[in-house]
């Protein structure tokens, strides 16, 4: 693969997730950047990990200061054994282990302005103000970006310079919005209706064009017209005491001294001085988000994709901290102790730090959000003492993880995850006492994951991307995250105080109907779902048993679907395979589609209305003539034929100058009797077929060549524009987009909870659900919704209990869990959470 520049080729192995969050072209233009990133405490090095992993030309790392034990509460790529050790040095050849596409480097010297003209995106941390005012005035002159980030404690600040000359290519990354139109006025207005089937989702201020308008025919390709919106479905065109009272004066006198346009603030001095009693900290989950943030925007910068922080960013956790008013914790409980967690202590004193130490958590999932959450894990010192971290994962680690997933190397690859997390945070904190599980949490493994077990827990973290098992939310008590590209959440869950995780749900998934798919219909998203139905139909349900046994008394449809299995369509070599491609191709899209317009002819009219059918969402297709010199024509030859024989066992082609059979393979089985005369019978017969499980990350298995040449095809058929692969590996893999700097950044807000759970918070207000979109950019932050009280009548409980323990329930089984169906006094039904009843 070229390197990275002009003309680089784009790994799309590895950079496949976050190609759905940027885009091709913002991935080429960070490939032309270099970046400077100063500063290696545990901010710089978050920082660098996010921006390495994110491809830009090279890396340079920064750090006049050496290791020191405080360094060690958050910075990953530092050991006890290199305190003393200049800490850019150290940090580089970890750093540059994350991406072999990104050269890293270490510079030790002065940041002088000779030096810094080499870079075209500079990041400041851990320099004092002077010298970021120097720094900054140097390169807003000279065009090159700048961004400064701090971290103090539970205190974070982001600072950008973009320069005037700015361009932002795309400000959301949502991608546009579209509507099928049904009428458009020719009044003055010119109103446009869309179909009532959905909302159009325009916003007044937007900008519209169109296409494929029949009538007003000038509209196609025409400016974007502003609108405003009338309706849902039509427009108009048209550090302690001491120090606190010392920095409280001096923000005092600075506040007092601003003239001219500045205003002078009234200040919150408790603020103040708390932020002097944590600003020796370093917190790992501080350093996490606020690197998160400042990565997204060294991408900005480099890019132009999406819109920068405008130009301060400030952000406090101040509610990790003691929930009692006045209790402010005594130098001797934050003095350092020479010890790694020295940056922690600073903040929160040893009392936390032992208890941290002692903490037995389950990690289900070792992914993006696992790989960040284990590392910060490591960082703070959770299960550092007598505790325990389990982490259980069934993956194996694949070449397109690497790209988010941190704590893996391409050498990884194959190997399992949960060992391998396991293994690369022991070494960022040997002391953490971590083990590795390979099983799916479900009922197949209650005997393991059992009550005792779950009640041994002081907690459960989810980092995974689907829902989790019932059993785990009735012991659940911490903080749940995700992520969609460059948005994410966080949601607090502890029992009897917030709502549960299952209280609020995502809207279910939109599904596309049956007669759309079949016959009509309108968008690549429907042509690509035909073309995943057709794979699993063609080359996983029919050998889906693997052995196929000869039923007797079948009905015909089963009979013929056997006997299309291992008879009609039954290839005895590569030549059967391309065959039986090339009559599949011509019976899909040439065949049915002449057998569609001939049972509704392209000027059908409704009887009732008069109105014609092939109109609205209805495109009238037509039917495709079969060319060899049609690369995908001869594309979906070629990968129906190897999935064909790799199904019945037989030797593939890749040899694409194979002429293909144009004849018709016609068939009359229509008759039962004679389909049970020529199946072999059933004593005799053994079929072993190999089902096909869809993989859309392997560009050789032709998984993804049939679907987007399936797919295409069928567009073409009904003149929906074509999606190239990119986008159908996204729409028909059903693929999540991924950054590591959103990962990052959520995590972070993730452990920020943790210490409050840990340190065990009672109030509501003390916690926080967060959501964030790093493209816009967007935070917002709330109380968790409380825990609805319920009054329930269970007079029958303990007699239902009883009846079903008298039943073998296995050892492992420690408590029921109710479902209620409850009825108030005018008997309607009234929805209440489960019940957990403990057997003792």
């Amino acid at each position: 693969m070229a390197k990275n520049g002009n003309d680089a080729e784009i790994d799309e192995g590895l950079y496949s997730r976050q190609l759905y969050v940027l885009g091709h072209d913002a991935m080429k233009r960070m490939q032309n950047s270099n970046v400077l990133i100063s500063g290696m405490r545990g901010l710089g090095v978050e920082i660098a990990k996010n921006v390495i992993l994110g491809g830009v030309r090279s890396v340079t790392v920064h750090d006049q200061g050496v290791a020191e034990w405080a360094d060690l509460s958050s910075q990953f790529y530092l050991r006890e054994e290199d305190l003393g050790k200049n800490r850019a040095e150290v940090s580089q050849s970890r750093l540059a282990e994350l991406n072999s596409y990104v050269p890293v480097t270490a510079y030790t010297g002065a940041l002088t302005e000779d030096y810094l003209i080499k870079f075209q995106v500079v990041v400041l941390t851990n320099l004092s103000l002077d010298e970021q005012q120097h720094v900054g005035e140097f390169c807003h002159s000279k065009g090159i970006k700048l961004i400064v980030a701090d971290t103090r404690g539970l205190f974070g600040q982001l600072f950008c310079d973009f320069g005037e000359e700015m361009i932002v290519y795309d400000t959301n990354g949502e991608q546009p919005l579209s509507a099928m139109i049904s009428m458009i006025t020719k009044d003055s207005q010119g109103v446009v209706t869309c179909l009532d089937e959905a909302r159009h989702g325009f916003e007044s201020g937007d900008s519209v064009t169109f296409t494929e308008v029949q009538g007003m025919t000038e509209l196609n390709g025409c400016q974007p017209m502003e609108i405003k919106v009338l309706g849902k479905t039509f427009f108009p065109l048209c550090l302690f005491q001491a120090d606190g009272d010392e920095l409280l004066a001096l923000a005092k006198e600075v506040n007092s001294a601003q003239t001219g346009s500045a205003k002078v603030e009234q200040l919150d001095e408790a603020l103040i001085k708390k932020l002097s009693y944590v600003a020796a900290g370093d917190l790992a989950p501080i350093n996490a988000y606020i690197g998160g943030l400042a990565a997204q925007e060294v991408m900005k910068a480099c890019t132009g994709k999406f819109m920068p922080v405008m130009q301060w960013l400030y952000y406090d956790a101040l509610e990790c901290l003691a929930e009692e008013d006045g209790v402010i914790l005594t130098e001797e409980e934050c003095a350092p102790r020479n010890c790694r967690y020295d940056g922690q202590i600073a903040v929160f004193g040893t009392k936390l730090q032992d208890i941290l130490g002692k903490q037995r958590y389950f990690l289900v999932g070792a992914g993006a959000i696992g790989c960040e959450l284990l590392k910060n894990f490591a960082m703070i010192g959770l299960a550092c003492g007598e505790g325990e971290v389990i982490v259980t994962d069934m993956d194996t680690i694949e070449r397109s993880n690497l790209n988010r997933q941190f704590l893996f190397r391409p050498s990884d690859v194959t190997k399992m995850k949960s060992d391998t997390a396991a293994a690369a945070v022991k070494q960022m904190n040997p002391s953490i006492r971590i083990t590795g599980h390979q099983n799916r949490v479900g009922p197949d493994t209650e005997r393991i994951y059992d009550d005792d077990f779950f009640e041994s827990l002081d907690g459960v973290a989810n980092a995974l991307d689907n829902k989790i098992t019932f059993r785990i939310l009735m012991f659940l008590n911490d903080a749940f995250s995700g992520t969609l590209g460059t948005k994410g959440n966080v949601q607090v869950v502890i029992p009897f105080l917030t709502e549960s995780y299952s209280s609020s749900q995502d809207p279910p998934e939109k599904s596309i109907p049956i007669c759309t798919l079949k016959n009509f219909p309108n968008a690549i998203e429907h042509t690509l779902q035909w073309a995943r139905d057709e794979f699993e139909g063609l080359f996983k349900q029919p050998p889906e048993n693997r052995t196929l046994k000869l039923p007797g008394a079948q009905p015909v449809e089963v009979l013929e679907a056997v006997y299309k299995s291992i008879v009609t369509d039954c290839p005895r070599s590569w030549a059967d395979c391309v065959t039986w491609a090339r009559n599949h191709w011509q019976c899909q899209y040439s065949n049915n589609i002449r057998q569609l317009l001939h049972n509704f002819p392209p000027d059908q009219v409704h009887t009732d209305s008069g109105a014609p059918f092939w109109s609205g969402p209805k495109r009238c297709p037509h039917p495709l003539d079969f060319s060899t010199s049609n690369d995908l024509h001869v594309d979906y030859i070629m990968a129906g034929a190897n999935l064909l024989a790799q199904t019945y066992g037989l030797q593939g082609s890749r040899d694409r100058a194979e002429k293909c059979n144009t004849d018709l393979l016609v068939i009359d089985d229509s008759r039962l009797e004679e389909l049970k005369t020529q199946l072999p019978s059933p004593e005799s017969s053994q079929f072993k077929l190999n089902p096909i499980d869809f993989e859309k990350d392997d560009d050789t298995n032709f998984h993804m060549d049939f679907i987007v040449a399936a797919s295409n095809l069928r567009a073409e058929n009904y003149d929906i524009p074509p999606a190239d692969r990119h986008k159908s590996k996204l729409i028909a893999g059903k693929i999540i987009p991924a950054i590591a700097t959103t990962t990052a950044a959520v995590v972070g807000l993730v452990c920020l909870e943790l210490f409050k759970i840990i340190q065990g918070h009672k109030k509501l207000e003390s916690y926080k659900n967060g959501f964030m979109n790093l493209a816009l950019p967007f935070f917002a932050f709330s109380e968790p919704i409380a825990a609805p009280k319920h009054k329930v009548s269970a007079c029958l409980m303990t007699e239902i209990v009883t009846k079903v323990s008298k039943k073998k329930l296995g050892k492992h089984v420690k408590a029921l869990v109710f479902e209620l169906c409850c009825n108030d006094l005018s008997d309607e039904d009234v929805e209440v959470p489960y019940v957990r009843y403990t057997i003792r």
